[in-house]
């Protein structure tokens, strides 16, 4: 069952609400903008420093055009430094649309009768994993409405299945979950199906504006999804994704607010949420919000910008809800995972590529219905290195593991390496010819930049290995 908070008690201090809106309101107004000030800020983020909410809000403020390109090119050379050229590619795959929670924004939402709820069998889930390996995915998040029927159990068990598949040379290596908030005994039940990163939004951080958007269901209560990760540490998940959606109220305190979830898990449990999702408002069924707060395609990639200085360890997420350009435009700015050849609809893997989209079968709309291989294409053509890696959690590199590596730096030495390899993988198994011989051309540049303390000799040997055949192979 998904427990419900009235009949739940927290049951550690920790875990109280840690959002002060006069706090975060009080760095916001009271900060000004200061040439000097801002390049001290972006400079402590270039040292790999994570900024505190007033040096954040420092970025916030700059208004002078100059200080926002500056800091526009220190969040591009920032992610050049902690994740180099790698784009890590996932798919999200909707296991099924019932919902008892009534969001203003969401296409699935109780209220919304038009919509055909469906909840994936065996058999179907097998069908759209097969899907989704034959374009060459190795990474998926598994998406659930927020009802009786998605119980801890069910999750864990549907992740078993989708594990379970395998399709020609391929199969899915890591299953990542969105879904409901559960207590301690509920995610560790998840957890022990071997998941990765658990990823619960909490939407807008202001409690005023989530009381409004949120009419009905156990998403009302605040102070429970606020405090659902936190469950799901104290359940040995450490691997964790936060996140807002831009526009239901002010970007500037919901960017403030996304810092200070960081904050506060690496006082607690010491180390920061693996991702940080940024998605933006755009139309469902009955979509029905103020827009006032709808956020511009310029404070977009300003606040992605922030946000990649602020959190220089923390992957960044950026979704097709987004057009091509935009997404295109925004990589640079410090995104280290997308998703590729995404479609919505429960079934829809199954069925081919996705032209146009029937807002009645979807959560959303999206923007970007550029298939995996496009985007595969897109990425190699521009230099960057596609990657399914999965390494580091199978190997155990993940919480404070993984903080030990990369918040010195060192993390580069296996991702750029991995993403390599699962790249050789993708063009040997599912590339067209053009697209191999691109590929591999940008494979052998990459390996020549790496230098002989990247132990090329090895990478090399490994890619051979890929192409007589062998699969899976990492640092």
């Amino acid at each position: 069952m998904i427990y419900h908070p009235q009949t739940y008690s927290i049951p550690d201090k920790r875990m109280k609400p840690f959002i002060d809106p006069d706090e975060i309101w009080g760095y916001i107004r009271n900060t000004r903008e200061d040439k000097k000030r801002v390049r001290d800020v972006i400079q402590a983020s270039l040292d790999k420093k994570r900024l505190s909410l007033e040096e954040t809000a420092v970025l916030i403020n700059a208004r002078d055009p100059e200080l926002i390109e500056e800091i526009k090119e220190g969040a591009r050379t920032l992610k050049e430094k902690v994740y180099g050229e790698r784009i890590v590619l996932f798919a999200p795959l909707y296991v099924g649309d019932l919902c008892t929670n009534n969001c203003q924004y969401c296409g699935f939402r109780a209220s919304n009768k038009d919509v055909k709820r469906i909840t994936l069998n065996e058999q179907e889930l097998i069908g759209e994993t097969k899907a989704l390996i034959e374009q060459g995915h190795k990474r998926l998040i598994l998406v659930y409405g927020e009802h009786p029927k998605y119980s801890a159990e069910f999750i864990a068990e549907t992740v078993g299945i989708v594990y379970n598949v395998t399709h020609g040379n391929g199969e899915i290596r890591r299953v990542n979950i969105n879904a409901a908030p559960f207590d301690i005994p509920g995610f560790r039940t998840i957890k022990d199906a071997g998941i990765g990163t658990f990823q619960i939004f909490q939407e807008t951080y202001h409690e005023p504006t989530y009381k409004r958007v949120h009419l009905g269901g156990i998403k009302r209560n605040y102070e429970w999804r606020l405090t659902a990760l936190d469950r799901a540490q104290e359940a040995g998940i450490d691997d964790v994704g936060i996140g807002a959606l831009f526009g239901l109220y002010d970007w500037r305190f919901e960017v403030m607010g996304l810092v200070r979830h960081v904050n506060h898990f690496e006082a607690v449990y010491n180390v920061g949420p693996h991702t940080i999702s940024f998605p933006r408002i755009q139309n469902a069924l009955s979509l029905d919000i103020d827009k006032a707060h709808l956020v511009k395609d310029d404070e977009f990639i300003r606040l992605v910008s922030i946000l990649r200085l602020a959190v220089p360890y923390t992957g960044m997420i950026l979704t097709a809800r987004e057009p091509s350009h935009t997404r295109d435009q925004i990589l640079r700015f410090g995104v280290s995972q997308i998703d590729g050849g995404t479609n919505l609809e429960l079934g829809g893997y199954s069925k081919g590529k996705q032209e146009t989209q029937d807002l009645s079968k979807g959560q959303f709309q999206i923007n970007d219905n550029r298939s995996l291989s496009e985007i595969m294409d897109e990425l190699i053509n521009t230099g960057y290195i596609p990657s399914f890696c999965t390494a580091c959690y199978r190997l155990g590199r993940t919480g404070e593991h993984f903080m030990e590596f990369s918040v010195p730096g060192f993390i580069k030495r296996y991702c750029t390496p991995n993403a390599l390899l699962t790249l050789a993988e993708y063009l040997e198994d599912y590339a067209s010819e053009e697209t191999k011989q691109a590929g591999y051309k940008l494979i052998s540049k990459k390996i020549e930049e790496l230098g002989q303390e990247q132990k090329v000799a090895r990478l090399k040997e490994k890619v051979d290995k890929i192409k007589s055949g062998q699969r899976d192979l990492y640092f």
